[in-house]
């Protein structure tokens, strides 16, 4: 029976103004991951970095900064700092499929070198004052990688294994591989969590039924696309139209405070409507001029049309958003 659920980070979306907004409006999570920052070489926190873990930015909100870095001195830095900040946790991303981050090898890219791996769990364990969760995939190209990984794992403390039950190459197309993840959970030493393709409360409860060892889950796009999945999946009521538009429009309005300008907080609107259209019946008739807006008053024009001439779904029951 699932106890808890994690709201995933998604770099771009998920940022401290969103999430304060969602939880004011929706709430229904447990917890919130931060979306990862990688330590620079001189341990100083850019200001970008500064906005996003600052707890002056997650008040009132159960956060969990997440970290991207194959260096243990450099993970060792970053969660003395999350100490120090009055984290209680500190979430290694072993997760993110990005080009950009697995050239480096990190995120999914460190999976690459499970040696290597070994000696930064060694290393990190030995001396982390905080709690270490772990974000993973099952591997870089095949999901039969993941046992040799598991042996790993195991070997550590980990306060709870995410796992997102796709390999690297994979991304976020095609099936995940239940299987694998089956395995996973019969044979792990650490508590379970699971990631990956929970969009409705239909596929969260047949995840329950056929995982009733499960006591944790992340949910990320899911809870973008309809903000009121976690607060359903607990008992809750479905969103209504003016509940969104009201969450909209003050998002809205915190993008603009934040930024300092309205033209990139209508484009950080974009990111979370490429996601949110999709609540709405007839969505394509509007859903393009939603993507090519050109300036604010554009995008302006576009939301209010799809709050006065469209419908939302029949998605009380969690039907697909």
């Amino acid at each position: 029976m699932i106890r808890r659920m994690d709201f995933a980070p998604l770099d771009g979306i998920t940022r401290a103004v969103y999430r304060r907004v969602w939880h004011k409006y929706f709430g229904g999570v447990d917890r919130y991951f931060i979306p990862f920052f990688s330590p620079t070489d001189q341990h100083i926190l850019t200001d970008r970095d500064r906005r996003e873990v600052g707890p002056e930015n997650n008040a009132g909100l159960p956060a969990v900064p997440q970290v991207m870095t194959c260096r243990a001195a450099d993970f060792l830095w970053a969660a003395e700092l999350a100490a120090d900040m009055g984290y209680t946790e500190v979430n290694l991303n072993l997760g993110c499929p990005s080009g950009t981050v697995t050239a480096k090898g990190k995120g999914s890219g460190f999976l690459a070198k499970p040696a290597e791996l070994d000696r930064f769990f060694d290393q990190v364990f030995s001396k982390v004052k905080l709690p270490v969760s772990v974000k993973t995939r099952l591997g870089i190209s095949d999901p039969a990688e993941f046992e040799a990984l598991m042996d790993i794992y195991d070997r550590y403390p980990i306060a709870c294994l995410t796992i997102h039950p796709r390999v690297q190459k994979e991304k976020y197309r095609g099936q995940v591989h239940l299987e694998e993840f089956a395995r996973a959970l019969e044979r792990s030493r650490n508590p379970v969590c699971y990631n990956g393709d929970l969009r409705t409360v239909e596929e969260v409860r047949t995840l329950e039924a056929r995982f009733p060892a499960v006591e944790a889950v992340m949910i990320g796009r899911g809870a973008v696309a309809d903000p009121a999945l976690p607060r359903k999946l607990r008992g809750g009521s479905a969103a209504t139209k003016e509940e969104l538009q009201a969450f909209m429009q003050e998002l809205y309005r915190e993008y603009q405070a934040f930024y300092g300008q309205v033209g990139t907080a209508a484009q950080r609107m974009r990111e979370v409507w490429f996601y949110l259209i999709h609540l709405f019946e007839d969505a394509d008739r509007l859903n393009k001029k939603m993507r090519r807006f050109k300036n604010p008053g554009e995008y302006e024009a576009a939301e209010a049309a799809i709050f006065r001439e469209l419908t939302l779904r029949d998605h009380s029951e969690g039907d697909l958003v």
